[in-house]
Formats: C-alpha cells, structure tokens, sequence
C-alpha cells in the first residue's frame, strides 16, 4: 500500500518513557497500521530533514481501546526534531 509521508506518521508519542528515550536520540510516533519500516524511514527523513539509522515497530496490544502501531526511531547523532526540543527532561 502507497502511503503519503503526512499519512504513515500520525502523531508523536507523548510519555515518560518517549520523553527518557530523546537523550539517547530516538523518537516514538504513531504509526499508521499499514506502513512498514522502510515508509516510516522515508517519511521521517522527509518530513523533519534528519538521517535515520534504524526504526523498530511494536504493535500495542488491544485492552479497552482499539491497538495500534508505534514506531521508535534512531537518529543519527547530531539530528534532532524540533517538535519534542521544548519538552523538559
């Protein structure tokens, strides 16, 4: 399935963890349920103009609400994204 860079990341994980894991220089979004490693990596380096060295996808299991897929991305170091630079650890 073709997806649109703006379609496979839907939003940035916001917790504790996600928040620990930016000084290590990895990001969590979102994901769409269909995209795979190689569209997140595309779509990341696109959208924020950064290098990628790998993603890691989880599926988030069902309880109450419906599952979802989450990916966490490595960043090259030096790289970072500017939408989680206001976030105090």
């Amino acid at each position: 399935m073709s997806l649109h860079p703006g379609q496979v990341l839907l939003r940035p994980v916001i917790s504790e963890k996600s928040y620990e894991q930016i000084t290590q220089n990895k990001y969590t979004f979102k994901v769409h349920q269909d995209a795979h490693k190689t569209q997140v990596r595309q779509a990341v380096e696109e959208l924020f103009d950064v290098t990628v060295v790998s993603v890691n996808i989880l599926k988030v299991q069902p309880k109450p609400k419906p599952g979802w897929k989450k990916a966490i991305v490595e960043l090259k170091a030096g790289d970072s994204i500017e939408i989680f630079e206001g976030a105090q650890l």
